[in-house]
């Protein structure tokens, strides 16, 4: 092969067909595995997309608001996990509240409630 493109009498053409020959099966290699590779990546779990990430630190959130709730609800009603669902809920949604907020994040009363209600069992 080296004494094709050292052969003055080829046409630059015809030594880049030569060139594109012995590199494309590497260069065919490489495209398939740019393509692929984050489709099996992704498909196989190895990826957290941005909206996933979003969610799991929202709920993560969630889980530590309504965890403190919880032990304030409990400090103030020590048998809160013997209330009924009614004024179970409204002892979460009083506490849900964190100091220097008007309201409280959406999902902590209840996650703080059922919180509420498991320590019962």
């Amino acid at each position: 092969m080296t004494s094709l493109l050292d052969n003055k009498t080829l046409s630059w053409q015809d030594r880049a067909l030569i060139r594109w020959n012995n590199i494309r099966p590497a260069a065919l290699a490489l495209a398939i595995g740019l393509v692929a590779g984050p489709l099996i990546s992704n498909y196989m779990g190895w990826q957290m997309t941005r909206g996933n990430a979003e969610r799991q630190i929202s709920a993560s959130g969630v889980q530590q608001q309504a965890m403190v709730c919880a032990a304030l609800a409990r400090n103030a009603n020590p048998d809160a996990a013997s209330l009924g669902w009614a004024p179970r809920n409204e002892l979460a949604e009083k506490f849900a509240v964190l100091p220097g907020r008007d309201s409280a994040a959406m999902g902590v009363a209840n996650a703080c409630s059922q919180m509420l209600a498991e320590a019962k069992s």
